[in-house]
């Protein structure tokens, strides 16, 4: 009787794992990484921004100032990818990429634990916001940004 109720009730168990499972597999969206097209939008976009300025916390819902976790969230939405609000959980998103092999589009990261995020735009440059003036374009290839790099991350729709 005890060997029956044992396997009656891994028998519930599992058949309830796999509904819940299931459930989460059908809300997850495919994977594909982000196209050139949708890179250039979102860098073009970006640019457009240059000196608006940085508010920590900055409300997701308003263009007239960024943090960095905002602007990227604000960039990536507008082609119907959808991130995180904080640059940590930002981290969590997509596909780990090294630095040698950064596409314009990735999310580059840094601190330890992470709490910066910016976006690639090529030639070892990244724009992001960050105190004054703003949103701006750095170089992570010497200096501050290139001693404080963490990881990055390509994300998918």
């Amino acid at each position: 009787m005890n060997n029956k109720f044992t396997k009656l009730v891994m028998s519930v168990t599992l058949s309830f794992s796999l509904l819940l499972g299931g459930t989460a597999a059908m809300q997850a969206k495919p994977v594909s990484a982000a196209t050139t097209s949708q890179a250039n939008s979102m860098i073009s976009t970006a640019k457009k921004y240059l000196g608006t300025p940085y508010r920590f916390g900055a409300s997701t819902s308003t263009t007239r100032y960024f943090d960095c976790s905002s602007l990227m969230k604000y960039l990536y939405k507008k082609q119907g990818i959808y991130l995180p609000r904080e640059s940590k959980d930002q981290a969590k998103v997509g596909k780990y990429v090294s630095k040698s092999n950064l596409k314009p589009g990735d999310l580059v990261f840094f601190y330890k634990p992470i709490h910066h995020v910016g976006m690639y735009i090529g030639n070892g440059k990244i724009i992001h916001t960050y105190g004054k003036p703003g949103v701006m374009i750095s170089s992570i290839k010497s200096g501050w940004w290139s001693q404080h790099y963490t990881t990055a991350r390509r994300i998918s729709k």
